[in-house]
């Protein structure tokens, strides 16, 4: 069955250096906090999570403005109770398959799951027309096109979130 849905992978950048660095305890306190963040905002925005991915997770929801929002919450969250590591994320959505009536397959999956892949840390990527559905007052910048694994065309995303516009360390005057 075809359905129209928006697509978030979500992971926590550099879990794998912090697990070698920190040992298994920490990451998996550090894993613990950010899984209760995203169930706050899954239950707040009335998104789904599909499926926990180890240090990330895919979120699905039927609602753009939804899912746009809950990811840029999210981020904040993370954030605000003091994770020592940030997120970074990949968005799109549109037609795909609903696979066995708990699955979703298809274009707009795979390219969520790779500008998720290419985001740097703090970064959220989405495609323009999740950009457009962006609430009121979220820091937006087009990112021009990029190269994405398995696409043979570049795609043109757009930054959003609370780092945008924000001067990196040490690049400032």
């Amino acid at each position: 069955m075809r359905v129209d849905r928006w697509f978030a992978f979500v992971d926590l950048s550099g879990f794998t250096s912090f697990t070698d660095e920190h040992g298994d305890d920490e990451s998996v306190q550090v894993l613990t906090q950010f899984r209760q963040c995203v169930r706050t905002v899954a239950t707040d925005f009335g998104v789904r999570i599909a499926k926990w991915l180890g240090d990330g997770c895919m979120l699905v929801s039927v609602e753009a403005r939804q899912l746009v929002a809950a990811v840029c919450e999210l981020e904040r969250i993370v954030d605000a109770v003091g994770l020592p590591l940030s997120i970074h994320a990949g968005m799109a959505g549109g037609p795909v398959i609903l696979l066995e009536g708990d699955d979703y397959t298809g274009g707009p999956v795979n390219l969520a799951s790779r500008l998720a892949d290419v985001a740097g840390p703090h970064e959220i990527l989405a495609t323009p027309d999740l950009a457009a559905a962006a609430p009121p007052g979220t820091p937006c910048a087009p990112a021009g096109f990029v190269s994405v694994s398995g696409l043979h065309q570049p795609v043109e995303v757009v930054r959003l979130g609370c780092t945008v516009g924000a001067v990196p360390p040490g690049a400032g005057p």
